[in-house]
């Protein structure tokens, strides 16, 4: 039996870049996005890959629970769990537009709260699992411009750190991830070369390498950033 990798927002930037690495390693995938039409294509772009694929958005609770049940009644067993479910907004604390934290707090934390917990007790009785959660540079310093999006991931962040505590004694890993600025549609009309991003490719190589190490090690920290250092 293939394993199994559970992706939430999968069909674009480092979702779709870790769906299409761990599905040429033989992985089946289940994944979801808000969007059908981009949802079709990835499941036709991996036709030589089992995807389980369902329209959601994680920033609702009540989706969260129905994407929970259609990974349940898709797979048996989920052996890596990647929230990567989020959004980017820029602006700053003091006067950013209403809802600007509430959106970003419900999309980048409450999403990977609600679907771990749905996971997690799964995981444990099989005593083994990979967590990966992807935050950012943000939640590790915060920048102008950042506003509540670093609120979220710093917050996100936290939630990886007490994940690590509680899991470590039930075999099951957790790596909270920070990329630096990545090449994704949240940098759409920028004008910066493409020299000055991380490849999305790249971030998804770094975590299956993290998840190919023995289960006597865990990479808890992932930090990537441009070679020419942060944008």
């Amino acid at each position: 039996m293939n394993k199994t990798i559970v992706v939430s927002g999968g069909t674009k930037g480092i979702g779709r870049a870790i769906i299409e690495k761990f599905g040429s390693e033989g992985f089946d995938v289940v994944t979801c996005a808000r969007n059908q039409e981009d949802l079709n294509e990835l499941v036709e772009a991996m036709s030589h890959v089992k995807v389980f694929a369902m329209k959601a958005d994680l920033s609702n609770a009540d989706d969260v629970k129905r994407f929970v049940a259609f990974v349940k009644e898709s797979v048996k067993k989920v052996d890596v769990l990647v929230n990567n479910t989020g959004t980017f907004i820029p602006g700053e604390i003091h006067n950013e537009a209403e809802g600007s934290l509430e959106l970003m707090i419900n999309t980048n934390l409450y999403s990977a709260y609600h679907l771990s917990r749905g996971i997690i007790p799964q995981m444990m009785e099989n005593k083994s699992g990979d967590i990966f959660n992807i935050c950012s540079v943000a939640g590790l310093k915060a920048y102008p411009n950042g506003g509540s999006y670093s609120i979220s991931k710093f917050a996100m962040h936290g939630m990886s750190l007490g994940l690590r505590e509680e899991l470590k004694p039930r075999g099951i890993r957790v790596t909270a991830v920070h990329p630096g600025a990545t090449l994704t549609a949240s940098w759409e009309g920028v004008d910066l070369p493409e020299d000055r991003f991380i490849k999305s490719s790249d971030v998804a190589d770094a975590i299956w390498s993290a998840h190919q190490l023995s289960k006597n090690s865990v990479v808890e920290e992932l930090v990537i950033r441009p070679q020419l250092g942060d944008i």
